[in-house]
């Protein structure tokens, strides 16, 4: 556990000086640019506020990734159910109208169950034809982003709109703000605990892990590796479209062309640099929303382009990586010596 967190805070260190280095070959003074970055995503409550509603489908979808990862299925869907999510609740919020928090409790479970359906594809796919689902999660993240686009330009589309939208979900869905903070943050932060203890504390999620680590060791024990397979995939499914649906909810309180941008492939990335770790994804995905929400005000302060934060959160990925399997390695030798030794004695 210690070396996982010695080498993540190697790598922001690393990719902090990386970054500054590449500014200071631009001409651009990195202890300026650092502190623009951080004034508009961490300099005050509404700064902060805006990070952690930012952070929300960040560390959502990187949930479901690490979830998915640790336990064996190759869910790379994380995008298209991010968008079936949104787009489940979208029409439920046009059509179901209830008092605020009924309302707010349908359009989520609905956000839930399009996540899950999407990837229930995937699985059934699995289970019926041995489909791989690393091959079939992202083909879906393509049929997903091109279903979404014809249903916000065609049945759903504002007439009075001049692009692609729906109108604007019922206000009784519209998830409200408690000071700055925006109320999808308690969501985000109930999801982190549920996962937690779905993942360390239940039957279900001990077998998942089991699963994860040794599938035939898990076959041998007992465990139904169909089933934990299947439960897998709709639960990461549910999470990725819980972000969307969210995100929906929490503003611009419709399905817009282009939602959620790389939210869900941040997400992968988030999880692949947490090793898997659910605290982890949580301090990674706020971590990567201060470096994106700063960026905009960086380059506006500072003129450094916005986009030297996607080159510091791929520097962020590699350096990490590297150097926790570097870490990995210089500890295995330590330890295959440390026996050597032993054994010779």
């Amino acid at each position: 556990m210690r070396n996982k967190w010695v080498s993540g805070l190697l790598g922001v260190l690393a990719a902090l000086l990386i970054g500054a280095f590449i500014m200071q070959l631009q001409g651009f003074n990195p202890l300026d640019v650092y502190a623009a970055l951080f004034q508009f995503s961490l300099g005050g409550l509404s700064p902060l506020a805006t990070t952690a509603k930012n952070a929300v489908p960040l560390v959502l979808t990187g949930l479901s990734a690490s979830i998915a990862f640790a336990s064996g299925p190759v869910n790379l869907g994380q995008p298209g159910q991010f968008l079936m999510g949104a787009l489940f609740a979208t029409v439920g919020g046009l059509y179901i109208h209830l008092p605020p928090v009924l309302e707010v409790a349908v359009l989520v479970l609905l956000a839930m169950l399009g996540g899950a359906l999407w990837a229930g594809l995937a699985a059934l796919l699995r289970m019926l034809f041995n489909m791989s689902e690393f091959i079939v999660t992202l083909m879906l993240n393509m049929i997903a982003d091109f279903f979404t686009a014809w249903a916000i330009a065609g049945p759903f589309m504002d007439k009075s709109a001049y692009s692609s939208m729906t109108p604007q979900i019922d206000p009784a869905g519209w998830l409200p703000s408690i000071g700055n903070f925006n109320t999808t943050i308690l969501f985000m932060i109930a999801a982190v605990g549920v996962c937690w203890f779905v993942f360390n504390r239940w039957k279900a999620g001990y077998e998942w892990r089991l699963s994860g680590q040794n599938s035939l060791f898990a076959r041998l024990g007992g465990c139904n590796i169909d089933r934990n397979f299947v439960s897998v995939m709709l639960f990461t499914g549910a999470l990725a479209g819980l972000a969307g649906g969210l995100l929906v909810m929490a503003g611009p309180h419709r399905f817009l062309k282009g939602l959620g941008a790389n939210y869900a492939w941040d997400g992968v990335m988030i999880a692949i640099v947490a090793n898997n770790g659910l605290i982890a994804t949580l301090l990674y995905g706020f971590f990567f929303s201060a470096i994106q929400t700063g960026a905009l005000g960086m380059e506006l302060i500072t003129a450094v382009p916005s986009e030297i934060s996607q080159v510091l959160q791929a520097v962020l990925v590699l350096v990490i990586v590297a150097s926790r399997e570097a870490l990995n390695v210089i500890l295995d030798r330590r330890e295959a010596r440390r026996r050597a030794k032993e054994r010779a004695a």
